[in-house]
């Protein structure tokens, strides 16, 4: 029974020296010296920000796209202790001693030191030279620009990672596919690319350009399948399903996950969450929860209410008015009603408060049982402190004129009736019949007698105005604009019916035992538009730049000045592997150029199984640089040299590409061979010397002397830092 013990056991591994060498040299370059320095770095002040309030579980809103990376960068900071206490105010503060720093760029480091191997394996999987591979590995090992970027706490080397993760697994799932289709592996591969698309995606939305690549790679490789007689339509179809699940539903059921995890840590009312409706404040903790838990649902006639526009814009307001009037006339000369002034105004105030009305009663409270108002009811709105009527007629709104004035009515004795009459339309009812809702329900208020909307102009009144938004009677109105539209954001029933009982009601806060919440769909999908629409304004930044000024490297961004010495880092590329990546682009383009041309004049220069080498190997790379390069030509926003990382990326993995290709079918005499090889050597000499000379200004050590920062000044666009000593 023991004779298997007679012999030992044995365990035989495979290693690939070269792998474990490169990924050994990608963390030494990119760990060596993490927390220094022991300040905030650049974009650091952005991120730390986030990370903080994820430590306290406050909710916020990242305009610069989805959660994943922002969680990611928290986890560094959750591993490491930190407790969220640190003021991010400017770049250059001295961390605390509660800040873990080392912890903080811990994973950015990671990624962007794995990327030095998996940068080999790509080459590899493209078929190309264990040689052509290490070349690759070790441009992408000695690249000044994706060194700096990794080792603080921002998020391009994440979103290269993943990238780069994703590139890997499409083509490892695509050559197992001839001998090992739907076996493990092929699933493995299959899936993890599927995962890593978006994984890029949610650390930054410029991984959707690789993720397209990847789809319109795998289209066309599927369409070359369906011309394969081999396969039956039963194999096809079980393809097609694979591929579909593994490179569509699961990255968005992954996507999905990133919001639901993201929502689920930040229940905390914050600063952030006053761009969001009502509905999705009130379901945070704190806040607006506390003032809106548990309100009578169905508002009702007699309700007491506020009204906060759906649109936010230019800042979020709620109707409001006061006891001044307008002005009689204004400074162009014309005239007004007079009457008391209706506004949008930016801050809780008790002159907020309206009193919903039926127009049949005179009574100011809520009947026992209620009586709710529904679409299509008409009602008056009593303005709670001043009882006067929201009112509108047509006179010219004072800085619209083209519209309505909305006013609340005074009777002056001058023939101006009162025209108070609004019709409720509840913009997001399911049934004609639909009671008007508490938060949930989004209502236009038609007047009865002009059909006039009410409106926010967005226009901020003068000084008689107090500075506050206009309100107006949009006369014209087509479609459900935001800006017509408003919520009942507090509400409570009316007890009091003397005017004075009723301010003191008024000035009272609600309190109440009932609480309502989103499903997880609704907030996602309204966070999801509140980060693709809400754009911060557009202001010139120091190191700002063109998509031009990064082909050529005609820009820098200093990251870190040291306080006292002339120590300072840099995001500056190598610029000896930047031009040779313009080269092999631009060598790529010609040849490919060339080539179709003769074949199609049937001349075949290079072989067949070359020639599909040539094209497969560019359209990954070459495609690569160009889908994350060119958008950057359409997009209207504030742009800096690291958006161009990741496309710089691709591009030096197309410089072994080009280098392989012309010594393997260009230079066919040995003493070509020769030369051709000493020149590669002289030029990788020259990208180790490019990265040994800048690497003071990668590493920020050790510091230079003024005249030993001139020196690194290659360029007059450059902006090296210098110091009077």
């Amino acid at each position: 029974m023991l004779g298997f013990l007679k012999e030992p056991v044995v365990v035989t591994a495979k290693i690939n020296v070269n792998l474990v060498a490169l990924t050994m040299m990608g963390l030494i370059s990119r760990l060596w010296g993490l927390c220094y320095p022991r300040a905030v770095v650049f974009d650091e002040v952005y991120y730390g920000q986030f990370v903080s309030l994820y430590m306290k579980r406050i909710f916020f809103v990242d305009d610069s796209g989805p959660p994943f990376g922002h969680m990611l960068l928290a986890l560094g900071g959750y591993l490491g202790g930190f407790d969220g206490n640190f003021l991010w105010n400017r770049i250059g503060a001295e961390y605390s001693m509660n800040v873990p720093v080392w912890s903080l760029r811990l994973l950015p480091a990671l990624a962007g030191a794995l990327c030095v191997p998996l940068a080999y394996q790509i080459l590899v999987e493209l078929h190309l030279s264990h040689c052509a591979a290490l070349g690759a590995a070790l441009l992408i090992l000695l690249e000044n620009s994706l060194i700096t970027q990794s080792r603080f706490m921002l998020l391009e080397s994440i979103l290269i990672f993943f990238i780069l993760l994703a590139v890997l697994s499409y083509l490892k799932f695509y050559n197992l596919q001839k001998h090992s289709a739907f076996a493990g592996s092929w699933w493995f591969w299959l899936l993890l690319t599927g995962v890593a698309c978006s994984c890029a995606v949610g650390v930054k939305y410029m991984g959707l350009f690789t993720y397209m690549l990847l789809l319109a790679t795998a289209g066309l490789h599927f369409w070359h399948m369906i011309g394969d007689q081999n396969l039956s339509n039963v194999s096809l179809l079980c393809h097609f399903l694979a591929r579909g699940l593994a490179l569509i539903i699961i990255p968005m059921g992954l996507y999905l996950s990133f919001f639901y995890v993201h929502l689920a840590l930040l229940y905390r009312s914050g600063p952030h969450d006053q761009i969001m409706t009502s509905a999705f404040q009130a379901s945070l903790e704190g806040g607006l929860a506390r003032i809106t838990q548990g309100q009578p649902l169905e508002v009702a006639y007699g309700s007491q209410i506020t009204l906060r526009n759906v649109l936010g814009k230019p800042m979020q307001c709620w109707l409001h008015s006061h006891t001044n009037t307008y002005p009689i006339r204004y400074e162009n000369g014309r005239g007004s009603s007079h009457q008391q002034q209706v506004t949008c105004y930016p801050f809780k105030d008790v002159n907020n408060w309206w009193i919903v009305k039926d127009p049949g009663m005179q009574q100011l409270v809520v009947s026992n049982p209620p009586r709710p108002v529904r679409h299509g009811h008409i009602v008056q709105l009593v303005h709670g402190i001043t009882t006067r009527y929201l009112n509108t007629h047509d006179v010219a709104a004072p800085l619209s004129p083209h519209s309505q004035e909305v006013s609340c009515y005074i009777d002056y004795n001058i023939s101006m009736p009162a025209q108070n009459l609004w019709r409720v339309e509840i913009v997001n009812r399911e049934s004609d019949t639909d009671v008007w809702k508490t938060i949930l329900s989004e209502v236009r208020f038609v007047h009865v007698n002009t059909s006039a909307v009410l409106k926010l102009s967005g226009a901020s009144l003068p000084e008689w105005g107090y500075r506050q938004l206009e309100v107006v009677g949009e006369k014209l109105s087509k479609g459900y604009h935001q800006s017509m539209v408003w919520n009942v954001e507090e509400h409570r029933y009316g007890k009091s019916q003397e005017q004075k009982e009723r301010e003191v009601e008024l000035h009272s806060p609600t309190q109440m035992d009932i609480s309502k919440n989103l499903s997880f769909m609704a907030k996602f999908t309204e966070l999801q538009w509140k980060i693709l629409t809400l754009k911060n304004e557009d202001t010139e930044h120091k190191y700002s730049s063109s998509a031009l000024d990064w082909i050529t490297m005609d820009t820098n961004i200093a990251y870190w000045l040291h306080p006292t010495s002339g120590a300072q880092i840099h995001l500056l590329g190598n610029v000896a592997t930047w031009a040779s990546a313009n080269a092999a682009a631009l060598v790529y383009l010609c040849l490919s150029l060339w080539y179709l041309l003769r074949r199609r004049r049937e001349i075949y220069d290079i072989p067949e199984d070359a020639w599909q080498l040539w094209m497969s190997a560019g359209g990954i790379c070459g495609g690569g640089w160009a889908v994350n390069y060119l958008p950057f030509f359409l997009m209207e926003k504030t742009l800096f040299l690291y958006h161009y990382l990741p496309a710089v990326t691709f591009q030096i993995l197309l410089i072994p590409v080009v280098l392989q290709h012309l010594s393997d079918h260009l230079c066919r005499s040995v003493l070509l061979k020769s030369m051709f090889s000493a020149l590669i050597v002289a030029w990788f000499s020259s990208v180790f010397f490019v990265y040994c000379t800048f690497s003071p200004v990668t590493y920020g050590q050790p510091a230079l002397s003024l005249t030993e920062l001139k020196a690194l000044r290659w360029k007059d666009t450059w902006n090296i830092l210098m110091r009077k000593q």
